[in-house]
């Protein structure tokens, strides 16, 4: 398992959301609080980020842990932006691709993160590579359940599917190829966020007066404005605002709604 974080805010270091807070990312990569599989997040890292004026994200991606990388240190120090995603990664499955295999993986202004895994993989996917195009197949950039996931992701978002609708159809898909997967999924654009709660924590911060949002899979400090997303619930958030939809209708968030009135429970969106 993974532990990853997306934040849409005003312009501020990295480091401001990824190191600073008492249990920012780095320290989550070798002492989570809400980790249910795994332990330590040493098998490689990244972040991406916009830079104001440009559509298309920047990327600083490693094979080894977060905490050993001293130029991520300097980086996260003084570079600035108004929207980040970031994860640090547990591999699942041993594998020779290095950073190609560490999250956020990208196309277009989109960034991606999946934290989970896929029951049975490679063989479980294979019913559905036939939905992608042999040249999507071909640009998978790794041999990774993660990367095949992003690839069923951005073939949606390329079909002019929004956030949230691209990330739940591709939860639904996955599900019944291989049942009991995990899928926490995180995806931006730089002005929004999508991001499923299916297997594993996710949390999030929302400040409307500072027009920042983080949504996270475990709070990075104790803020009590922190909310935890029930399992199997899709979660779509702007700067201003965040919305919660049941992705089952069994999901907790389906019958109890326990999210501040301004985030309003929506209808299922499958």
């Amino acid at each position: 398992m993974c532990r990853h974080i997306a934040v849409l805010g005003p312009d501020a270091p990295l480091g401001e959301s990824l190191v600073e807070p008492v249990y920012a990312l780095v320290r989550q990569s070798w002492a989570p609080r809400y980790m249910r599989n795994g332990t330590v997040s040493a098998d490689g890292f990244g972040v991406g980020w916009y830079a104001p004026g440009d559509p298309l994200p920047a990327r600083y991606r490693r094979a080894g842990p977060i905490w050993g990388d001293e130029s991520f240190a300097d980086l996260a120090r003084v570079v600035r932006a108004p929207a980040l995603l970031a994860a640090v990664r547990d591999a699942t499955f041993a594998g020779a691709d290095a950073e190609a295999a560490a999250a956020p993986f990208a196309g277009g202004p989109w960034l991606f993160s999946h934290n989970g895994a896929l029951t049975g993989w490679p063989d479980s996917a294979a019913p559905l590579a036939t939905l992608l195009p042999p040249t999507a197949l071909l640009r998978l950039a790794a041999r990774s359940d993660s990367a095949f996931v992003w690839a069923l992701v951005e073939r949606r978002l390329l079909a002019g599917e929004p956030l949230g609708r691209a990330l739940a159809g591709a939860v639904t898909t996955l599900l019944q190829a291989a049942p009991g997967s995990r899928l926490n999924l995180l995806l931006t654009d730089g002005a929004a966020v999508a991001a499923t709660a299916w297997g594993d924590s996710l949390w999030y911060l929302s400040d409307p007066a500072a027009r920042r949002t983080v949504v996270a899979s475990e709070p990075y400090d104790d803020d009590p404005r922190w909310r935890e997303v029930p399992d199997r619930t899709l979660l779509t958030a702007d700067r201003i605002g965040v919305t919660l939809s049941p992705l089952d209708p069994r999901s907790p968030a389906a019958s109890s709604p326990s999210r501040p009135a301004r985030f309003p429970l929506k209808e299922p969106v499958l």
